[in-house]
């Protein structure tokens, strides 16, 4: 029998927003009162012959990986909560989908989020960003607001610094702010840093428990 693996807990349509599903969180291969880093014991129908529950010689193969990182089984009031938020954030605010998505695929980057960056990053492009301002946005240094790259559009440098600074250092230098103030009216200026502040709570979940075994991988290693 292969080794259990970490079943993804945020699934993405591609279209809409990310979910957080209780009933992936149920059906996972570890049961309520058993340890979440052992997964349940095989029982006559996993492979025994005849009903036979005795000891079993295994044969010789790769060593078992390590055991997944232990996660929550059934969290059907955080699910609607954190669906509720994000669906809000992804569907129900005026800012263009090529500000949004390319917010998103950096804070991905700040926060090594190789899972988010994965699935936001095609939306990105598919949204309008260039290759060019993709590449741009990767890039693991800290974006320096007086070096906008010609490639680079004022409104998505903007954003990226105002990314950058959120997500990298929390607080907003002034010069930044009024940058961002100056090319989005109010509504957008809420909502972008709705956006950021959403994806960065998205991303720390992603990253502290692996979902899709990507830490580590970096931009270039986290296709789907």
């Amino acid at each position: 029998m292969p080794p259990f693996r970490f079943s993804p807990i945020l699934q993405t349509d591609g279209t809409t927003h990310t979910h957080l599903t209780p009933e992936i969180l149920r059906d996972s291969p570890y049961s309520q009162n058993a340890s979440p880093l052992r997964p349940r014991p095989r029982s006559h129908q996993d492979g025994g012959r005849g009903g036979h529950r005795g000891p079993r010689a295994s044969p010789p193969g790769p060593a078992t990986p390590p055991a997944p990182r232990p996660y929550p089984l059934a969290l059907p009031s955080v699910a609607d909560g954190w669906n509720s938020f994000l669906g809000a954030v992804r569907t129900r605010t005026s800012i263009a989908e090529d500000i949004k998505e390319l917010a998103i695929s950096r804070v991905a980057v700040c926060n090594r989020a190789w899972y988010e960056w994965g699935h936001h990053a095609p939306l990105a492009v598919k949204a309008g960003v260039s290759e060019a301002v993709m590449e741009i946005a990767k890039g693991p240094d800290p974006l320096q607001r007086d070096q906008k790259p010609e490639s680079v559009g004022e409104k998505e440098w903007a954003v990226l610094v105002y990314t950058d600074e959120m997500t990298r250092n929390v607080e907003v230098a002034d010069e930044t702010f009024a940058l961002v103030k100056g090319l989005f009216n109010e509504q957008e200026v809420v909502e972008i840093t709705a956006t950021i502040a959403c994806y960065n709570c998205v991303s720390r979940f992603l990253v502290a428990l692996d979902v899709g075994e990507r830490n580590g991988l970096g931009p270039d290693g986290a296709a789907h």
